[in-house]
């Protein structure tokens, strides 16, 4: 059984027919949800919030993981535990005492998880990775879905592994932007634990079967 996960993007499904996409994730071989909730001021775009987390959280039956692309996230920490997150992801670049922020995460009862945006180095978590469960390696810029994938994100892996590693850390690296077919066997092969599927998935004829051929790939 691969260690290997799929996190599909909600917000690449059709908003509408919300319960009918939660629960093909549900009945499918997909490991996590993965969610994005962004303010339109880290981003230049606006996702959706609290009221429909908590809808999404009454039907879904798997790992909710919460990826937040909003300035003072830790505000919301609180909040985004009663609202039924299992993993709480903040981005680096929002956080001004990242320390005190995963310790909070944590405090709460979720994994911790630091995302870095494409320009953002990795040697920047050298003094935190051993707090980090999760960083989330942006392989597109963040706000929008649908987007190219960053080539320069194999090297990033790579880096990363190399640093979990030798701090003997048991940080999960999750890949999100641009992830399909063509690119899931080189990343988990780089060192991804965990690959976010959002377009390439829901724009697919048949989302359960490309979920379950993303998860063969990898597995």
């Amino acid at each position: 059984m691969s260690t290997k996960k799929i996190a599909p993007s909600i917000l690449a499904a059709d908003f509408a027919n919300l319960q009918r996409d939660i629960e093909m994730v549900n009945h499918s071989e997909a490991d996590w949800f993965h969610i994005d909730i962004m303010d339109g001021v880290f981003v230049p775009n606006i996702s959706f919030g609290m009221p429909v987390l908590k809808a999404i959280n009454k039907h879904a039956t798997k790992t909710i993981d919460v990826h937040l692309m909003i300035v003072d996230p830790d505000r919301y920490i609180q909040t985004f535990a009663d609202l039924g997150a299992n993993v709480l992801t903040v981005h680096y670049e929002a956080c001004t005492h990242l320390h005190r922020t995963l310790q909070a995460i944590k405090a709460a009862g979720m994994k911790a998880g630091v995302a870095l945006n494409p320009h953002t180095n990795i040697n920047l978590l050298e003094d935190v990775i051993n707090d980090i469960d999760l960083v989330c390696i942006m392989s597109v810029n963040p706000g929008f879905g649908g987007q190219s994938f960053i080539e320069h994100t194999f090297s990033k892996i790579k880096k990363l592994k190399a640093l979990i590693t030798e701090k003997g850390a048991a940080t999960e690296i999750e890949i999100d932007g641009g992830v399909n077919d063509k690119n899931a066997k080189a990343l988990v092969d780089a060192g991804a634990d965990v690959l976010v599927a959002g377009s390439f998935v829901f724009r697919s004829e048949n989302p359960t079967q490309t979920i379950q051929n993303l998860k063969k790939i990898v597995s």
